[in-house]
């Protein structure tokens, strides 16, 4: 037996690789995270197995329902109103680009002649929203 009494330590728990690994984990998950875009309107847009990401900012959003309703920017307008709307943002910001969001089952006439609105008005970036 030895005469010499040890002092053990005091047991700690190292909490910065645990803080570490948690900072790494959110991150990861902050990352991987998909939002989704919150609207008012109930629109099923067709599927394209080809299409591109969307990174463009700035953007006028039109959104046809079944019904052939037009809203820009999440509100309802009549056909004058829509083409009033449409003619202003011509005339102030040319070549801003549109995105037209239509149901999969809104006729193409309706489709059609809002993208022929768009463009009488110097919109002429105009893309179609998909899944």
């Amino acid at each position: 037996m030895s005469l010499l009494l040890r002092r053990r330590r005091q047991p700690t728990i190292n909490i910065v690789p645990l803080v570490d690994v948690l900072t790494v984990l959110l991150f990861f998950f902050l990352v991987t995270m998909q939002f989704k875009q919150v609207s008012s309107l109930n629109i099923t847009v067709p599927k394209i197995e080809t299409a591109g990401k969307n990174e463009i900012k700035e953007q006028i959003v039109i959104a046809l329902s079944p019904e052939g309703e037009r809203y820009l920017n999440d509100r309802r307008l009549g056909l004058d109103a829509f083409k009033s709307a449409i003619e202003l943002a011509g005339e102030l910001t040319p070549d801003l680009p549109v995105l037209l969001i239509a149901d999969e089952d809104v006729p193409l006439k309706h489709v059609t002649a809002v993208m022929d609105i768009c463009r009488a008005n110097q919109l002429n970036k105009i893309r179609l929203q998909s899944r």
